[in-house]
């Protein structure tokens, strides 16, 4: 339903509104948003980060040197040697289930905080104003919107008063557009769309009545988010573990092989030369090692815990200390982005209380778009 109306910034938002069936007075009915949801479908962008406890378990003991590990253990169980087989085995339970507790609680941590900041939209249904999810915004729907509120999906005004919008996660702008009604062009630039308004970006000042006409991976904000989703990236100290462990695994089979063979060719027995073959493999391999990462690196997650860093995955801290340059968007980052007041100089380049006191009677009564500059003054 959306597509067929777009772009939808080069129609009059009466002509919008008739094409989405909608009422700008009274919105959208109960049956029409269910209906309008089921078509929708996943309107959504966030993705469904949590994994199960049973999954991220598991995951802990992917690694070739869990896998080594594991051999060793099933090994020493089998040669006889039961006490051994039941201290690896140990070691192993416990490396997994030390990574699995930090990260699962990490992750729950991240689930209640994003359950905090959870944001809202005013929009008319039923003839009422209603709060909902940002996220629960359908094609059709009437924003109500004012300074501070979020816009909840890509929207085309219905009706603007003294309206500007920070739309700097799209354009890289830090100061606010100025927003109103029209009609423009099929080639508009983004940043020269007057009469939308996009999610995520967020009202400075003003009043807007809008209507909802993209949701979620059909939004600008859509398909950015689309083309940059992270994909679970192997950390250089994973990689690093895994190469380590597929050389273990090499050396053991290497001597293994080579002693098992020297056995045979002095015509030892047969069984005898292989089991003492195997023990030496396994004798090889740093069982302690495993233990002795996550203890370390758990440390680090509880260290950086207390000075209000999250750590999600414990083997991400090693890849964040390696780092040489860290490079950051500044404003909105480093920096607020806003102007502070240093000095008040006449046209000589002297102090003056008067010219402070003219700026001062331009900004309290500056109307519309609030600028920093009137903002520092106040």
């Amino acid at each position: 339903m959306a597509k067929s109306i777009a772009p939808f910034w080069t129609k009059y938002s009466d002509e919008v509104v008739e094409e989405l069936n909608s009422n700008p007075e009274k919105g959208l009915t109960q049956e029409e948003i269910k209906i309008r949801t089921e078509k929708a479908g996943a309107i959504t962008l966030a993705p469904n980060s949590h994994v199960s406890d049973f999954w991220l378990l598991f995951n802990q003991f992917r690694s070739p040197f869990m896998a080594l590990l594991l051999f060793a253990d099933i090994l020493s169980f089998f040669l006889g040697e039961h006490v051994d087989a039941i201290i690896i085995f140990c070691i192993i339970i416990l490396s997994g289930v030390l990574s699995f507790w930090q990260e699962r609680g990490a992750q729950n941590i991240v689930r209640e905080l994003l359950a905090m900041v959870k944001v809202t939209a005013k929009v008319l249904r039923d003839g009422t104003q209603q709060s909902i999810d940002l996220e629960k915004a359908v094609p059709g729907d009437i924003v109500i919107l004012s300074a501070g509120d979020v816009v909840p999906a890509d929207c085309l005004i219905i009706e603007a008063n003294d309206l500007f919008v920070n739309e700097a996660m799209l354009t890289g702008e830090p100061y606010p557009e100025e927003k109103k009604l029209g009609k423009l062009p099929v080639d508009t630039s983004l940043k020269d769309r007057y009469n939308c308004l996009f999610k995520g970006t967020h009202i400075t000042s003003g009043f807007a009545k809008a209507i909802v006409v993209l949701t979620g991976k059909d939004t600008e904000f859509g398909k950015i988010a689309e083309k940059i989703k992270p994909n679970k990236v192997e950390t250089e100290f994973e990689r690093g573990l895994r190469k380590f462990g597929y050389m273990l695994m090499e050396i053991a089979l290497m001597l293994a092989l080579i002693i098992f063979a020297v056995n045979v060719y002095f015509e030892k027995p047969f069984i005898d030369s292989l089991l003492f073959s195997l023990t030496l493999a396994i004798g090889v391999t740093p069982f302690l090692l495993p233990a002795i990462v996550s203890i370390n690196l758990a440390y680090g997650a509880r260290h950086m815990a207390s000075q209000k860093v999250i750590v999600k995955r414990l083997v991400s801290i090693e890849n964040f200390g390696s780092m040489n340059i860290f490079c950051s968007d500044k404003t909105g980052t480093l920096t607020s982005g806003e102007i502070h007041i240093h000095d008040y100089l006449d046209t000589n380049g002297i102090k003056n209380e008067k010219i402070m006191d003219m700026a001062y009677l331009n900004a309290i009564y500056q109307t519309g778009y609030a600028n920093p500059i009137d903002k520092a003054i106040k």
